[in-house]
């Protein structure tokens, strides 16, 4: 039986890592000088070689070179058994099949032995984030202070998932993902020692596709190697259901000019010649994150030939910053989501059309509900009516009288505009008038807040903790959860600042009054017919409170 080529191909020596020179060359040069540290922990992405830089370390500890530099030489008899899997000092776990305590337990009595002919006994425990907490607390003084011939090399992708315990006791080393760069190349050297015909855009794809993951990259690069032929381009894009680059820039081209018909024209057009959508979807948002890239300044961050570094700079000078942030989201959204449908490609389509009518509320999308104010009328709702322990017949309560009109004051030029005098602004044709008034009010209250902006930070943030808009006696009554909040709004100039707001938006003059609504809001003193220059209001306004209320006799009572 074959060997798989990311085993046949895989490292056996420090040279022949790549892409991780920050590690090895630290790992190397303490080795050199003797220097070994009783536990180690790699984590990083799949496929960066953090499982083979650990068994190179077990070569290197065992090997029987004299002169330290030269280890692992990989020509005595200690190299020869670990690359051929025969030596027995060199134990490997899977964690992900040995969770429980009880397997850390058995390794705590193993471990004690001496190795049997090596220096040390190295264990390599991958995917260590899947032991159980108990087998983690368990391992915690045997990885602290393990025996002088042992060694510990434990490997993650997921380094969140270890307790801090156990990263504490750990000499970490961070793999990054693989340049594509590097990966071309070792898939060339690859294909030469094969004798495997490959052109160089199809090795780019290859490089492309694998994400940063060597081992990935040579399992995609062998499974194309099994077509018998030499390996295109063409040949990797059917097997890999990719499209080809042209179709990616014929669609952002589509959506630079607004076309979504031509942009739809060759999503289906790729599918059709076998991409598949998932794969199509993140070849687009690859493309357009290079485009942004590019964009932001960060042209060394792209990896891709200079014809098509030039195409990607077009597209950046011409893709405005919005639209391209969107379709980003828009085409992203659709990768993760293309195989979930009937219709597989009509999450790209959806992209498509989104990203062609791109903006930043989506098209024909009102705000949502939290952007608009909460028009409520004050103390209207149950909850916000004030409570009267020793009066709970409703006729003991006062009558509040409430304003009938819903007007706002108009501008000059619109009084001037309205025919009449002014005894007749306040008549039954013009109440209507004047409520169409609140309602733009209303539903223009984000630009008005974004206005108030302009002229105050503090009086754009009090209005938008405003809990309640609405119309009192013919003035805006602003309700806010707390007095603190009401009075900030009264003091300084946020009254007035949101006034010239109001105006600058709706060329409404609106008088504006403030008050608590909710949990402190208490009774307005004119609704419960108390004067507040009497001596009932001067007693509430030095802190008293209303504990009973009655209607006034009649002549008979």
């Amino acid at each position: 039986m074959s060997e798989a080529y990311y085993r046949k191909w895989r490292p056996v020596d420090w040279d022949g890592v790549v892409g991780q020179e920050h590690i090895i060359r630290t790992l190397r040069n303490a080795l050199g000088q003797g220097k070994i540290v009783h536990a180690y922990l790699f984590s990083g992405p799949r496929g960066t070689g953090k499982t083979t830089t650990a068994r190179i370390i077990a070569k290197a500890v065992n090997c029987l070179a004299e002169d330290l530099s030269l280890r692992p030489c990989n020509k005595c008899d200690h190299c020869l058994e670990i690359n051929q899997g025969r030596f027995l000092d060199l134990i490997e776990i899977d964690a992900a099949s040995n969770t429980s305590v009880d397997d850390v337990r058995d390794l705590r009595e193993k471990i004690h032995f001496s190795p049997s002919k090596g220096r040390y006994k190295v264990y390599i425990i991958d995917e260590v984030h899947m032991l159980s907490n108990a087998a983690f607390n368990a391992l915690l003084k045997t990885l602290e202070e393990p025996p002088a011939h042992a060694l510990f090399v434990l490997a993650t992708t997921e380094v969140y998932k270890i307790p801090p315990t156990v990263l504490s006791r750990c000499q970490r080393h961070e793999f990054r993902r693989i340049p594509m760069n590097f990966i071309q190349a070792q898939l060339k050297s690859i294909a030469e020692q094969e004798g495997i015909e490959v052109e160089s855009a199809a090795l780019t794809m290859i490089a492309r596709q694998a994400t940063g993951s060597l081992r990935d990259a040579i399992s995609l690069f062998d499974q194309l190697a099994s077509t018998g032929s030499s390996v295109t381009l063409e040949v990797t894009q059917q097997i890999l259901g990719t499209s080809g680059g042209q179709s990616i820039h014929d669609l952002i081209n589509a959506l630079l000019i607004k076309n979504a018909g031509s942009g739809i024209s060759t999503i289906n057009h790729a599918l059709d010649n076998g991409s598949d959508p998932r794969q199509l979807g993140r070849q687009i948002v690859d493309t357009l994150r290079s485009v942004l890239m590019i964009k932001m300044g960060n042209e060394d961050q792209v990896e891709a030939t200079v014809e098509e570094s030039e195409k990607l700079k077009d597209f950046a000078g011409r893709y405005p910053l919005d639209r391209l942030l969107g379709a980003i989201h828009a085409f992203d959204h659709a990768a993760q989501h293309s195989n979930a449908g009937w219709q597989p490609g009509l999450q790209l389509e959806l992209a498509v059309a989104q990203s062609v009518d791109y903006s930043g509320a989506g098209p024909g999308q009102k705000l949502k509900d939290a952007d608009s104010p909460v028009v409520e009328k004050v103390l209207q709702s149950k909850s916000d009516r004030p409570k009267y322990p020793e009066s709970r017949n409703p006729k003991s309560l006062p009558e509040v009288t409430r304003p009938q009109k819903t007007t706002i004051a108009s501008t000059p030029e619109r009084t001037q505009s309205l025919k009449g005098p002014q005894k007749d602004l306040h008549s039954e044709p013009e109440k209507e008038y004047e409520k169409n008034d609140f309602n733009q009010v209303q539903s223009r209250w984000k630009e008005i807040r974004n206005a108030a902006k302009g002229l105050s930070p503090e009086t754009s943030a009090l209005l938008l903790s405003a809990r309640s808009v609405t119309i009192r006696k013919e003035r805006l009554l602003l309700g806010f959860a707390s007095d603190l909040l009401r009075s900030k709004m009264e003091n300084g100039h946020n009254i007035e600042n949101a006034r010239n707001a109001i105006r600058k938006v709706t060329g409404l003059d609106v008088q504006i009054d403030c008050c608590v609504v909710g949990k402190e809001a208490s009774p307005e003193l004119e609704d419960l017919g108390i004067d507040k220059d009497g001596m009932v209001g001067e007693a509430l306004s030095l802190g008293g409170k209303i504990t009973k209320t009655e209607q006034p006799k009649g002549p008979e009572g």
